[in-house]
């Protein structure tokens, strides 16, 4: 026997309560073949009894995956293929770490009864870090969840009275906000841009509602221009794609927190989309504010990423070409 082939091993778990069963394994095994694909283990079930084949350190990942993600489908949780991949990868950054303590930290139960928790340890840290700062940064990649956790900390605090309003904003358009060309009244002009913000909401507060409390003006949705010249009090303040964002329209954004407000700044700095020549807001900021007391800067990366899998490796390609033609163009 070459002895660099390390020899397989086989571990059986009975899964007794059959309800958590069904959740772990996913319709037609789904689950199953994503922990095999996550761990390098091989998984087969008959009847109750559930079968891992493999090397020895891949079994270990694939039954601690299985075990944990059992037992959050044991407390009546729903498991999704999102939350078997980022098991897959927790367990193997962070073996010691423990599933049923990340989906215990519920920011928000949102329509449907979503239950909206970190998924990740910087996902944690990120929503920590609002508990503990005034602001906070939360740079990174798409489909990490900055945005979507900020406004579901927001939403959270609204429904406890702990803020009367929040403010959601972007730049309206990437390019110096030039919306004239664009056809309808200024509403449906920034319309588009802001669609994502109100997406994230009615996943959060049912459409109906979402309708009230933006007609009595408690959730406000703008473009970042509309910012200038107001002081925010009472308010949780989100601004989104703030690498869109000028060094002038940042600084703008950012003094316009007023008293008992919080602040929530999400953005790319390898998305940004300003003329060549023009610099970002999101860059400057990040360097020149991160270390001042009550501010926190959280930093995501691929391994973060909450959406398809194959956003991750989206990511992951692109990165690897830009380190190829010798890094990102950062419009300095």
């Amino acid at each position: 026997m070459d002895p660099e082939i390390a020899p397989e091993i086989s571990r059986q778990i009975e899964l007794a309560d059959a309800d958590a069963a069904r959740e772990l394994v996913g319709e037609l095994g789904r689950h199953l073949g994503i922990i095999a694909r996550g761990t390098g283990a091989r998984l087969s079930q008959r009847g109750s009894t559930l079968r891992i084949v493999g090397t020895p350190p891949c079994v270990a990942h694939a039954e601690s995956v299985v075990i944990q993600l059992y037992a959050v489908a044991g407390t009546g949780s729903r498991v999704a293929p999102v939350d078997v991949e980022q098991a897959c990868r927790l367990l193997l950054a962070e073996p010691a770490g423990r599933l049923l303590e990340y989906h215990a930290e519920v920011v928000l139960t949102g329509t449907k009864k979503k239950a909206i928790f970190p998924r990740t340890p910087t996902q944690r840290a990120y929503l920590h870090a609002f508990a503990k700062h005034d602001m906070v940064f939360g740079l990174g990649p798409a489909g990490t969840g900055k945005t979507y956790l900020a406004m579901a900390v927001g939403v959270s605090l609204l429904l406890k009275d702990r803020v009367k309003k929040i403010v959601l904003c972007r730049p309206a358009v990437e390019a110096g906000e030039k919306l004239g060309f664009l056809p309808g009244d200024l509403a449906e002009k920034v319309n588009p841009y802001l669609r994502p913000l109100y997406d994230a909401l009615h996943d959060m507060v049912d459409e109906e509602r979402v309708e009230r409390l933006i007609e009595r003006g408690v959730i406000e949705v703008a473009p970042l221009a509309f910012m200038r010249g107001r002081t925010l009090n009472d308010a949780f303040i989100i601004l989104d794609e703030a690498q869109n964002a000028t060094e002038e329209q940042m600084k703008m954004f950012l003094t316009r927190m007023g008293n008992d407000s919080r602040v929530a700044v999400t953005g790319d700095l390898t998305q940004i989309d300003l003329p060549r020549g023009t610099r970002s807001g999101l860059a400057q900021a990040a360097r020149i504010l991160d270390g001042v007391e009550g501010i926190a800067m959280v930093r995501f990366n691929d391994q973060d990423i909450v959406r398809h899998r194959l956003v991750g490796e989206i990511v992951r390609a692109y990165d690897r070409d830009g380190a190829l033609r010798g890094g990102r163009d950062d419009r300095a």
